[in-house]
């Protein structure tokens, strides 16, 4: 399989730029109630970004190092963040669950 591809360093700007505004844009705009459960969406585009560094870090034999160093910092930040998320969904789900108390009756 051939994941070559080219970018321009203009190009990649731009689409970090626009991943800015979109990103804070649609942020601003959510409901606080729903930012916790929108955690796992979040975690499903941490994996996107984990799989494009993973992919980047494999074109690297021609690349610069700054591209590398790049492609290392999304696959660590990716991994982190979607660590957190799945830590923070569950923990959010744990708080919603059911405890159930023992049957209080006579003990045998």
């Amino acid at each position: 399989m051939d994941f070559s591809y080219s970018i321009t360093p203009i190009d990649g700007l731009f689409v970090v730029a626009l991943s800015l505004l979109l990103g804070f844009e649609v942020i601003k705009n959510i409901p606080a109630v729903l930012h916790t459960p929108l955690m796992s969406g979040s975690n499903a585009i941490s994996g996107i970004i984990l799989i494009g560094g993973i992919i980047q870090l494999l074109n690297t034999t021609t690349e610069s190092p700054w591209t590398m160093a790049a492609a290392c910092l999304a696959v660590l930040l990716g991994t982190i963040n979607m660590a957190g998320g799945f830590f923070v969904t569950h923990r959010m789900l744990s708080m919603f669950s059911v405890k159930r108390k023992p049957a209080s009756g006579p003990r045998p």
